[in-house]
């Protein structure tokens, strides 16, 4: 049996890690967000802190793409502000990266240990949005 290995995208952890250690400042920005559109480009948001809450890097990168135009995302990774490196997405983006971009692969893991993996791989046996609509007849 093969391994499935799935190349890791650098120039997007790259764009990540910069936009963490040039725009993450204080408490209100403290993850970074890189996204490859199916066209190529790469989309970068920061997370929002707020103590009510606030949309992580992941979410807010899915709205700036599609302000640009990019609706079709093929990868995504985080990373944390003060050199924390790759942070794989909490539960709530996973689950709103799997319904929007069921075939995304996310970069994930520490170090040397970079890999990347498919949504559907981080967030097994899930509940998917769309499945609750009926089909049109």
């Amino acid at each position: 049996m093969t391994a499935d290995v799935r190349p890791v995208d650098h120039e997007l952890v790259r764009a990540a890690a910069d936009l963490a250690r040039t725009r993450c400042r204080g408490d209100n920005h403290t993850m970074a967000a890189a996204a490859r559109a199916r066209d190529g480009r790469i989309i970068t948001a920061v997370n929002a802190y707020h103590f009510t809450g606030g949309p992580c890097a992941e979410l807010v990168v899915i709205g700036a793409a599609a302000a640009q135009g990019a609706y079709e995302l093929d990868a995504i990774v985080a990373v944390g502000d003060r050199d924390r490196g790759v942070v794989p997405p909490c539960g709530r983006c996973r689950q709103v990266l799997l319904d929007y971009f069921p075939t995304l692969k996310v970069i994930v893991g520490k170090g040397d240990r970079v890999r990347t993996a498919l949504i559907a791989e981080l967030l097994p046996e899930t509940y998917v949005w769309a499945d609750h609509q009926l089909e049109a007849e």
